[in-house]
């Protein structure tokens, strides 16, 4: 016999329908706004949905596992009897890590999670020993970035749904890859989000994507359940190692517990139930060390938090672009102090945020492993007007040395999809929303944002295209090409060498010092017995490196080192010992 609950507190009288409009069974009242029912007709396969009061929109499962027909369709049985063979998989922690950000619709021309699984040796190959997913649970429409998701449990059907998601896991363990999905707690998207229907998953107030979640509100016991429970599947019944936490900053919780620091208890509890480790790395842009900070000592207790301030001073220091959040950034003294503090901005004033912003970080108990830091990540290309990536905006030259700067540093390095080989393909925002009024104000929205950076509106392609989305895919054809596959030996060089190298991955932030002139543009990182030395200057220079006796790795020919002086080209850097 199946049985099926669903929680609809606003509901005066809930019917089951099964299959076609021919079966509605009405569902019995329980404590706290739960409904349930036991009906021999809900076996695995079968087609559901819901009827509140005496409307006769057929509702999705808001916990459904399989979504067929999309979220407008009914939900569906999820048998749950996949094999596994990662029974012997004892999991991967951050410590060492280097970590693949990837999104499956344009990973590969196949866009789906079988498809991606034929790359993973690929992944083997280069050294990666994480891959992150950008969102999956389902959403409107059959291509999207995946942050409009409406039904959380389930994993969007063009992917290939819940089975293709266990797939891929299966097949990453089996390959000593550990997986880390995106999951967003902070907003449901525009179109499909029927939560509101069943009861007050909603608050007054809005962020950024929309109304905020009712984390601490009437009826917000449940809400939260609902959040952590959705955590929870992934890492047990997915066995996913970890999940990443889409724009915490916008989780407003008032509650005695955040829900970040619930959720990070129960993730300690499940872990020990599984025995290997279960990592929750959290987006924020609020420079807060609170995050990572055990739950001991009045923290959250998260494994890890994204670091865009290293991004900034990266990115602005190979680009020069001073636009936008990047006006801050760009100096040698910026790189010196995110290589050492991990946030530029620890208290200091903001000029894009027109405030004093962050909190400092304690570097002597601090490790740098809990700082997931990059080049290029899908925001920071995605949301720029053409999708640009960073070989678009700075020298061939200068993408390997900003390479080096980033994998020998004591944070958890995370490269985006095809960045190793410098991919053409721009990866664009791209919408599929089959309702016209709300592609053309999503069209109208990002206008809009794209002004107050600076960039040429006129060069954003039409989101609603389907070659937009078509020119996000990359193209592994390109891994042939000279000058691609000379770029894409180098990373896998560099990321062998920081593994094979304790210096180069060693975490403790008071053991990186820094030494830079701001004027020649060159900088020293000494890392352990290792040191880091970059030319940021269109000439060739020498620097000064007493006792230094041999070139480790360097990002191009006539590298020289002579009696205590490093003579590299213009744009160029290398590791020496």
């Amino acid at each position: 016999m199946g049985q099926v609950a669903v929680w609809a507190p606003l509901a005066s009288v809930v019917r089951l329908q099964i299959g076609d409009d021919s079966r509605v069974v009405p569902m019995d009242p329980g404590a706290g706004g739960w409904w349930s029912l036991v009906d021999g007709a809900l076996v695995p396969g079968a087609d559901y949905g819901f009827l509140l009061d005496d409307d006769p929109t057929c509702l999705p499962d808001p916990r459904s596992r399989w979504q067929p027909d999309g979220v407008h369709g009914p939900s569906r049985i999820y048998p749950d009897d996949f094999a596994w063979s990662d029974a012997s998989w004892p999991g991967r922690d951050l410590t060492g890590a280097v970590i693949y950000e990837l999104h499956i619709g344009t990973f590969t021309a196949g866009a789906t999670l079988d498809s991606a699984i034929e790359r993973l040796d690929y992944l083997v190959d280069l050294g990666i020993t994480h891959v992150e997913l950008l969102p999956l649970n389902a959403f409107n429409g059959v291509w999207n970035w995946g942050y409009d998701g409406v039904d959380w449990y389930a994993v969007h059907a063009p992917y290939g749904g819940p089975d293709a998601l266990k797939r891929f896991v299966d097949a990453a363990h089996a390959r000593g890859l550990a997986v880390v999905l995106d999951v967003v707690y902070n907003h449901l998207g525009p179109s499909g989000n029927y939560l509101p229907r069943f009861g007050p998953y909603l608050k007054s107030g809005r962020n950024t994507w929309g109304d905020l979640i009712n984390l601490d509100g009437e009826g917000s016991a449940e809400v939260r359940r609902y959040i952590l429970d959705n955590a929870l599947m992934w890492l047990g019944e997915f066995h996913i190692d970890g999940l990443r936490l889409d724009a915490v900053h916008a989780l407003v919780d008032e509650s005695p517990t955040h829900i970040l620091k619930q959720l990070a208890l129960d993730v300690a509890d499940l872990e020990k139930q599984v025995g290997r480790p279960l990592s929750l790395i959290a987006e924020s842009d609020l420079n807060d060390p609170k995050l990572i900070t055990p739950d001991d000592e009045g923290g959250f207790g998260l494994t890890g938090q994204w670091d865009d301030d290293v991004h900034h001073a990266l990115h602005a220091l190979l680009t020069g672009e001073r636009r936008g959040y990047y006006a801050d950034f760009g100096s040698l003294a910026c790189l010196a102090k995110v290589s050492t503090r991990a946030f530029f901005h620890d208290g200091t004033y903001s000029s894009f945020r027109g405030r004093n912003h962050g909190f400092p970080v304690d570097r002597e108990r601090t490790p740098g492993w809990r700082f997931v830091t990059f080049l290029q990540d899908h925001d920071q290309v995605g949301n720029r007007a053409a999708g640009d990536r960073l070989s678009a905006l700075t020298t061939p030259a200068l993408l390997r040395v900003g390479a080096m700067l980033l994998l020998t540093s004591p944070y958890t390095p995370m490269l985006w999809m095809g960045e190793e080989w410098a991919a053409s393909t721009p990866w664009p925002f791209f919408t599929s929303h089959p309702e016209p009024d709300l592609a053309k104000a999503v069209s109208a929205g990002r206008l809009a944002e794209f002004s107050g950076y600076g960039w040429d509106p006129t060069t954003m392609p039409d989101p609603q295209d389907p070659a937009t989305y078509r020119s996000a895919v990359l193209r592994w054809d390109e891994l042939t090409a000279p000058a691609h596959a000379s770029l894409l030996d180098f990373y896998r060089s560099l990321i062998a060498l920081r593994a094979a190298t304790p210096d180069l991955s060693d975490p403790r932030l008071d053991r990186t010092q820094v030494e830079y002139d701001e004027d020649s543009r060159w900088v020293v990182i000494h890392r352990g017995g290792h040191r880091v030395v970059a030319n940021l200057a269109d000439n060739p220079q020498s620097v000064s490196l007493p006792g230094a006796v041999e070139i480790v790795l360097a990002t191009a020919d006539g590298v020289l080192l002579g009696d205590d002086a490093l003579t590299l080209p213009s744009q160029s850097a290398a590791i020496v010992r």
